[in-house]
């Protein structure tokens, strides 16, 4: 059994709180998507600044939550794919539907991937890096999630594509990519397309 270092459990831990906390503030109209919009434009400032120099606090956080490559390369770019991936679906999907995309990938993307690294023994065939079990427990936990919104027809679909594409290692070029935008766009249109068959 694999020990998950401290580092990857918070990073997944603070995934599902943000989603969560999100999709709440959403359901009550605390915020909008002009609202998310706002925050991945200042974040994408903060993330371009925290080049050039240590911004208090979001340093830390940085150094707390971020993977040390990204840290280089693109400061947030964790937290920022994942305002992007839920911006994406409250653009395009019914609300009910963005909801529980959000709620896909707040449990199910991260409790794969923390199930997988502790429990994990049969590797994913779709994956160099990831395990069946992760991609069970994902499925299990994305649709709890969707099916707060959704029928549970729909939920079993929506977090059963999430899930196998997740599993994939998506590629443009030679750039992998990010999870946070692919998963609550791929729940979103398999509701679409449960709804339309």
């Amino acid at each position: 059994m694999a020990k998950i270092n401290k580092f990857e459990w918070n990073r997944q831990l603070f995934h599902i709180f943000l989603g969560m906390g999100i999709a709440a503030l959403l359901v009550y109209d605390f915020i909008d998507k002009n609202r998310i919009l706002a925050v991945i434009i200042a974040g994408l400032i903060l993330s371009y600044l925290s080049k050039k120099t240590k911004i208090p606090i979001i340093s830390q956080m940085l150094q707390i939550f971020e993977r040390r490559e990204d840290i280089k390369k693109f400061p947030g770019k964790g937290i920022i794919f994942y305002f992007i991936g839920t911006y994406i679906a409250l653009l395009v999907f019914p609300k009910d539907i963005a909801m529980a995309s959000i709620m896909v990938l707040a449990l199910g993307d991260s409790v794969s991937h923390l199930y997988g690294l502790h429990f994990g023994k049969i590797k994913n065939p779709l994956s160099k890096t990831k395990f069946i079990e992760g991609t069970i427990a994902g499925l299990i936990f994305g649709f709890i999630g969707a099916f707060v919104f959704l029928p549970w027809w729909e939920a079993l679909f929506a977090s059963l594509a999430a899930m196998i594409v997740e599993a994939i290692e998506i590629k443009l070029g030679t750039q992998q990519v990010d999870d946070n935008l692919i998963v609550p766009f791929v729940a979103g249109v398999a509701v679409w397309a449960v709804r339309f068959v």
